[in-house]
């Protein structure tokens, strides 16, 4: 081959490849002339939202979905970076955001399985009754003693009830994996090919990891909310928000030293104001959104539109900081686990140079001269 026309087919090969993965691809053309933009970048997540809007979800909760496919949709574009960089060979990263996606989906009752309760194979065995207020015999147990303890203020009281309300939906959450890995080990069950096998039982096993790290999770945090039922709230309690107190509590478990954790309990102070916040906003959508349904019940047309008008900015706003809380936390769950990952890395290697320093075998000469 002549080198012109080399240089022309690397050209045409590397325009082709930044086209499949640059913005313009992967950002969903408008249908029709005049149409309105998409709301993501990615075709199957817009498919969702156009489907939950169609569903009878609150607006904090359609709200909440949005938030998570923003999640997604960063972590898939960054995928596909990574993938074109050679970066993903074993498919591990892919099986995480096709997990993450299905998780999704199962969490809003969009996977075609919500004709059936989720709860029901795992960690739920039991009939609901009526009064239960967290669907769990012990939470239900463990709040009702609270309640009538006399050991909470009204305020407290709600503090302890959206603590409650976390663990309950962390024990969700690991009913919907449970149930993505029981699906996955079927499909694994009909693999053919052995190089396919292989990738699949890596996949599978590092969903089992996950499995065993949110049971651990989940049980720790249900001794805190035994401790905190019967003890109460203490003066010197460092956060009132569930999710700051998780990732708190993960901290002290990560062995950092005393300059870490102040550094670190300073970031989830603002963290923990950010959440609070996000939690304002919600409520004022629900408000804003029952008030936008009384209003319609009038039919004052004027009326109507600058509700309505009312209603969606702030449903964006509240959809935005929930990405940015939800994004910071991950954000800061992560570098929880690079640092205690750091210091069981530096001990370990601190053992193993003590260890052939001890070495019987091993002696150290000071250097001569001759």
């Amino acid at each position: 081959m002549k080198p012109q026309y080399l240089v022309v087919a690397l050209c045409f090969g590397v325009g082709v490849m930044a086209g499949k993965y640059s913005r313009e691809t992967n950002e969903p053309k408008p249908s029709g002339g005049g149409a309105q933009m998409m709301e993501f970048r990615i075709a199957k997540l817009n498919q969702v939202w156009e489907k939950a809007k169609r569903m009878q979800l609150s607006p904090v909760r359609h709200a909440e979905l949005h938030s998570d496919l923003k999640i997604q949709e960063k972590d898939e574009l960054q995928w596909k970076k990574v993938k074109v960089e050679g970066l993903d060979d074993n498919g591990e990263k892919e099986a995480q955001l096709r997990r993450n996606f299905n998780v999704i989906l199962a969490k809003y009752g969009m996977d075609g399985k919500n004709t059936r309760p989720l709860e029901s194979n795992h960690l739920k065995d039991h009939d609901t009754k009526e009064g239960d207020v967290f669907e769990d015999p012990r939470l239900d147990k463990l709040w009702n003693k609270a309640k009538s303890s006399g050991k909470f203020s009204n305020e407290e009281l709600l503090s302890l009830k959206r603590e409650f309300q976390h663990h309950k939906d962390k024990t969700h959450e690991y009913n919907i994996l449970m149930d993505t890995v029981s699906r996955t080990e079927e499909i694994h069950k009909n693999v053919i090919s052995p190089l396919e096998g292989d990738t699949k039982e890596h996949v599978l096993h590092q969903k089992h990891t996950d499995l065993k790290q949110k049971m651990r999770d989940l049980s720790q945090g249900f001794e805190r909310l035994r401790k905190l039922s019967h003890e109460g709230f203490t003066e010197d309690s460092e956060f009132r928000e569930p999710r700051v107190i998780e990732l708190w509590e993960a901290a002290k478990r990560a062995n950092l030293s005393d300059d870490e954790l102040d550094s670190l309990k300073e970031e989830l102070r603002h963290f923990e104001t950010k959440v609070e916040k996000h939690s304002h906003y919600q409520e004022q959508l629900e408000l804003s959104h029952q008030k936008l349904r009384h209003v319609e019940s009038l039919g004052d047309k004027e009326h109507i539109k600058r509700n309505q008008e009312k209603y969606d900015t702030l449903a964006e706003k509240t959809r935005e900081m929930g990405y940015k809380m939800k994004k910071h936390m991950l954000d800061l769950s992560n570098k929880i686990s690079r640092m205690g990952g750091l210091f069981v890395h530096s001990n370990l290697v601190l053992r193993v140079l003590a260890q052939v320093m001890n070495n019987k075998n091993m002696v150290i000469m000071p250097k001569q001269t001759f």
